[in-house]
């Protein structure tokens, strides 16, 4: 197999490649999907999809390095453009979308991931090649293509990777397969009352493969922080809250009233509190780091100095095309959105007016995203805290400038329209902090930048286009839980997600629709002590622990959290024991597979529970069963995590030999 870093040498923007990264695009965006409304976290796919890639195309004359760094660049639009399901799920919340019409949504999807795709252009050359930011992920990828292209060990890696990266899915599926016949549970928890007051709490685990995979990846630091978020939810408020109340009945119905109706307010305050801080933070630097590398760019250009692959970028004219040809569907979008209802009347000011407000929100969030990218991956950058900055912005202009003169009747529709112009604006953002950690690997491989750039469009249409039914086919099986006060029914078993009840929740109370702002601003101060205690923290040479974790921690139900502090010490404790690269290059890869294998199987079984009209289609048992059924899915997922964390150390063990 051809490969290194210099230059044309070789194949790079293929047909094959494109279209092996569009089928992983497809499947890890439903992977992203499904475990982003679980959890309210994604994972990085750029380096799962490398390895893939490496382990088929050798099996092709001709592969190079460059061709495989155009598949994980494609792939790796699974990882962000999922992240617009932080948004898109609040206007069902709401009640203002039954499901998620196809042409809105990919059109939504798709028209700000390629204005985020024409930022990030300018910012290459300000935050990856004119600065000195570490950007994590793109490196670790520039390193395992590498490693997989130039040496016989590489390659051999390569296809152990993708063995481990089955065996971790097809455990993770097997299990899931299991609990949904209800032979095992797939939740243990207990619930009690605090002695002889009326304080309730429990403890509460999803036996989830995919959330012990998503604890391996996000790593000790902020497993621990959202450790830290449980024990403030449970541990603290919810028994306080709950004794106040003097709930009488079964302690879990108390602790959860207490928790959803409360301590959910107080974890979306540190969140809101910790993602402005934190871009606060940034201002400066960023603006430093850009305002250097313009400079030095200058330069070069004064010296005549010819630009190298590496820095050849899509040109500008095609760049002013995309923004020309982007321009109509966003404006149009906008306007159909607006002309549905009592703001029928301002549908075209609307429209133009926040289409501005889009270019320059998502030129800003563009920056501080790719920023921050750099500075600590794209994995662990707060997206979601862009996310309410833009939502907060939208709404605050529609509630000074529109409200007034729309009537209260448009209410719901306003609220409904800023989550509409946020879901813009974080299609924008999300795809500049992934494309700059991409094209950071081009240019340690000698990659062409404006290859990359069409790479990455074709997966923001790739992913765009599977986003819809997805959500739809998620939303007609599982639901999402309504906001308090809109009076729609409750589904049976909904999906959390997380940042779209926080974000729908924060344009409703801007807009007058009601919100719990004392929790809020408790939590907001609560953010601020954890600002200062992760910087103290920090000084000290300390396992730092990110307040944004820690908030939601506090935010997430406790059977989705607490899977995912597990999976974090099992993670770190494997990596203590196999201290090797390959080792834990191999466990990060069994634990994406984790998360593939169990989120597609729950796309599938979506697919299965619209089809049948049944809520549990593979149910083998009835109720009665729950106390066994408990023990021996805690029996059983112990078990294979043993076995399947050895199997993975030996198989990178004889890779070193």
């Amino acid at each position: 197999m051809a490969g290194g870093s210099g230059g044309t040498a070789g194949r790079e923007l293929t047909v094959r490649g494109l279209l092996l990264g569009t089928l992983i695009t497809f499947v890890f965006t439903s992977a992203n999907v499904y475990l982003g409304l679980r959890v309210g976290l994604t994972f990085a796919t750029s380096i799962p999809a490398a390895v893939i890639s490496m382990a088929v195309l050798r099996l092709v004359r001709g592969a190079t390095i460059h061709e495989n760094n155009i598949v994980q660049t494609v792939a790796s639009a699974a990882g962000c453009i999922a992240s617009i399901i932080f948004v898109l799920p609040g206007l069902v919340m709401i009640g203002w979308w039954q499901g998620f019409p196809f042409w809105q949504t990919f059109l939504l999807c798709a028209s700000g991931g390629l204005m985020g795709v024409v930022l990030s252009v300018p910012l290459r050359r300000a935050l990856v090649t004119g600065s000195d930011l570490p950007y994590p992920e793109g490196v670790a990828a520039a390193e395992v293509l590498k490693v997989g292209t130039q040496t016989r060990e590489g390659a051999a890696e390569a296809q152990v990777g993708l063995r481990t990266i089955v065996v971790g899915s097809v455990a993770a599926m097997g299990f899931a397969v299991i609990g949904a016949t209800r032979l095992v549970a797939t939740e243990a928890s207990t619930w009690f009352r605090l002695g002889a007051s009326q304080a309730a709490t429990g403890v509460s685990a999803s036996l989830s493969f995919a959330l012990l995979g998503a604890g391996h990846l996000v790593g000790l630091s902020v497993g621990l922080a959202m450790g830290l978020g449980l024990v403030i939810a449970f541990g603290v408020a919810t028994p306080i809250l709950s004794a106040i109340a003097a709930m009488p009945g079964p302690a879990e119905a108390a602790a959860l009233a207490a928790f959803g109706g409360q301590v959910r307010f107080l974890g979306a305050g540190v969140i809101g509190a910790a993602a402005i801080w934190t871009l606060g933070k940034l201002a400066r630097p960023l603006w430093r780091g850009m305002a250097g590398a313009i400079a030095a760019s200058k330069a070069r250009k004064a010296s005549g100095e010819a630009l190298p692959i590496e820095e050849q970028d899509m040109p500008v004219g095609w760049l002013a095309i995309i923004v020309a040809v982007v321009a109509v569907p966003i404006v149009g979008l906008l306007w159909h959105f607006a002309e549905q209802g009592p703001l029928a009347g301002h549908a075209l000011s609307l429209s133009l007016g926040f289409y501005v407000y889009v270019l320059l929100m998502g030129a800003f969030v563009a920056a501080v995203c790719g920023y921050m990218a750099g500075l600590i991956g794209s994995s662990n950058s707060p997206v979601s805290g862009v996310a309410i900055l833009a939502v907060l912005g939208s709404a605050l202009l529609l509630a000074i400038a529109v409200q007034p003169l729309a009537g209260r009747e448009a209410g719901p529709q306003l609220v409904a329209f800023a989550l509409f112009v946020t879901g813009l604006v974080l299609a924008c953002a999300v795809i500049a902090n992934d494309n700059l950690q991409d094209l950071k690997t081009g240019q340690l491989i000698g990659a062409t930048p404006w290859k990359q750039q069409v790479a990455l469009i074709v997966g923001v249409f790739a992913g765009s286009a599977v986003i819809p039914p997805i959500l739809d086919l998620l939303n007609a099986a599982y639901g999402f839980a309504p906001l308090p006060g809109t009076g729609l029914p409750v589904p049976s078993d909904p999906l959390p997600a997380p940042q779209a009840t926080l974000i729908a929740g924060l344009a409703r109370g801007i807009l007058g629709e009601g919100l719990d702002w004392n929790m809020i601003f408790i939590g907001a101060a609560l953010g601020l002590a954890l600002v200062a205690l992760d910087g103290l923290m920090g000084r000290r040479g300390w396992l730092r622990l990110p307040p944004l974790a820690v908030g939601i921690g506090i935010y997430l139900p406790m059977s989705a959290t607490l899977p995912v502090v597990i999976g974090a010490l099992i993670g770190w404790r494997y990596e203590k024991r196999r201290a090797d690269p390959a080792a834990q290059r191999m466990g990060v890869l069994l634990a994406s597979g984790f998360i593939v294998g169990e989120s597609l199987f729950g796309v599938l079984l979506a697919g299965l529970i619209v089809a049948t009209g049944s809520g549990a289609p593979l149910a083998l048992v009835g109720p009665g069963h729950e106390g066994a059924a408990m023990a021996a899915g805690t029996v059983l997922v112990a078990a294979l995590l043993v076995v399947l964390y050895r199997w993975t150390g030996r198989a990178a063990a004889r890779l070193e030999s």
